[in-house]
Parts: C-alpha cells; structure tokens; sequence
C-alpha cells in the first residue's frame, strides 16, 4: 500500500489516467509545476513525462526519494540534480511500443500515399473533374531506424512484412538481422525512409542536421516518432521548404504545443500532435506501471523500471 498524501502528482493527467491513479493511491495534486510546493512530508512524485519537473520544485521537498514518470522519454526530469542526491526514478517503457509503433507505421503510410490529400481529393469533388496523384510504393525500399531499443525493434518486426530492406545506427550493433551503420549519415544515404526512434540525450540532440538531411535526398521520408529535440528544425524546414527531402511525417516538436507555424505552410509535411502513446488502453497501462513502480519503492523493493542515469 501506498500511504496516504505521500505521493506529490505533479501536473495535469487525462482523466482515464487520473481515475486509475485515485483508485490506486491518493496523492496530492500539485498542477502548476512552476508554482511554491505544497506543505507535506512527500516521499515520490507523479508526473507524467510531457511535463518538465522544475529542479526548484524538488529543492522545497527535501523528504523526496523516488519519481515516478509516465513515458518512456525522461528528458523532463532534472537527472543530474536526481542523481547527485541519490532521488530515484522510473519510466514506463514497454507497455507504449505497440501504441507509437503503429502511428509510426501509419504516418509513413500516410506520407507516402498522401491520404489525408486524397481523402479531400474526394470529399472536395475534384475526383469527378481529375485523377489523383500518383504516389510511392513501399514495398522493395530500405527503411532505417535511428535507435534499435525496444520501439526500434518492435517497429522493424512490424515492417519486415512490407517486403523492405531494413538498417539502423545507435551507438553500438544489436543482436538483430539488420543492416548496421555507426554514422547516422550513412544510414541516411542509403536510406529511402528513415525513422527517429532514439532517446533524446546530449548525444542525440539536433542528431538531424542539414548534413543528414542531404544524404538522405530528394526521393526520401523522414518520421519522428523520438522527441522534438532530436532534429534541427531549422535545417529541416530548409530542407522541405527546397524539396531536399521528398517529405517528414512528426509526431514531436521542439515547442509543443505550439510548434514553427512554418510547418503549417508545407504541403510535403504530415503532422500529428504527440499522439504516439495517446489511446485508451496505453494510457492505462502506462499509469498502472507507473503506480506498480510507486508501490515497489514503499515496500522498499527495486523498481520494476528504474532509469538508470
């Protein structure tokens, strides 16, 4: 059992996440993170990980021990100042690959084919007075994946029906059947869709830049299913704006959730508004391990998922 208002939740949580987490536990709700900490011995926080934890905020509650984030990202979390005071945390990786996997493969799908273009082709008349584009075809393409950690390689199980030739980069090979490259670069070069599925880190920060975006070339898609911070927004849009690339498909931004109103001006974009985990069922899920990771510390057991930094 967790006790009573030892649990600080820090921000707001959708309200299928904030049923299950009041039928576990009764936290405290602290929902302007920026704002003075509330009175209380609180020994965790709750937050969910689209919503920055202040380093300040810890400083007022000197009793914190342990945070508990709902995502697998942890970039919001104040990692150094958590580890030069030995506060644990934990993520909840896993129970979203399926989720982030599938919008990732359907806003390929739907880059490549240009559905939402031809469903207005339709809904517009304009089939009556024309054919549609011609778009491209999948199938017989290599596809890279930037980050084979657990939704890399549950994205490349779920592509290999495509019939496509599949590659990766990441710091070091994995045990997998793909085409390995150590430069990010060169996977881009040989690449005809590369997806972004790395953590967001300092080594991984604006990791796209306008040299990858040229390898990639012309004829090539970019989808961004990691964190906003991963890509050069600024080389990006160059890039699209001058059809260096044949078009992006993102679920992230650098600012969410109002990202460059210059994205809302291309017609080789796909935008979605950081939807990767969003369904019922995930949310759920992802709730639940994060209060089974709350559970294990007051019971003075190990994480199920700790971050280990």
């Amino acid at each position: 059992m967790i006790p009573v208002n030892s649990v600080l939740q820090v921000g707001h949580f959708p309200e299928i996440m904030q049923a299950e987490i009041d039928r576990r536990l009764t936290p405290i709700r602290h929902l302007d993170p920026k704002a003075p900490a509330p009175a209380g011995n609180f020994e965790a926080i709750l937050i969910r990980s689209n919503t920055k934890l202040p380093e300040a905020l810890i400083k007022q509650i000197p009793s914190i021990r342990m945070v508990a984030t709902c995502g697998v990202g942890y970039d919001n979390l104040p990692l150094s100042y958590l580890k030069e005071h030995g506060i644990l945390a934990s993520n909840t990786p896993g129970v979203l690959n399926d989720a982030v996997c599938e919008l990732a493969i359907g806003m390929m799908l739907s880059l490549m084919r240009r559905l939402p273009e031809s469903q207005e082709h339709v809904k517009s008349g304009a089939w009556s007075k024309g054919l549609f584009q011609l778009t491209t075809t999948l199938a017989g393409k290599r596809v890279g994946i930037a980050g084979m950690g657990r939704i890399g390689q549950d994205l490349a199980k779920r592509l290999e029906p495509f019939k496509v030739d599949i590659a990766y980069s990441g710091p070091n090979p994995k045990q997998v059947p793909y085409t390995y490259y150590q430069d990010i670069r060169d996977l881009a070069a040989a690449c005809d869709v590369l997806f972004l599925a790395c953590p967001a880190t300092t080594d991984t920060d604006n990791l796209i830049d306008a040299k990858v975006l040229e390898a990639l070339g012309p004829s090539s898609y970019l989808i961004n299913i990691a964190r906003g911070s991963v890509i050069n927004e600024t080389d990006l849009l160059y890039a699209l704006q001058h059809k260096k690339i044949a078009g992006a498909a993102l679920d992230v931004f650098n600012n969410e959730p109002n990202p460059n109103p210059a994205f809302l001006k291309l017609d080789n974009v796909l935008l979605t508004p950081h939807i990767g985990s969003a369904t019922l069922e995930t949310r759920v899920a992802m709730t639940n391990l994060a209060v089974d990771n709350l559970e294990a510390f007051f019971k003075q057991q190990a994480l199920l998922t700790e971050v280990h930094y």
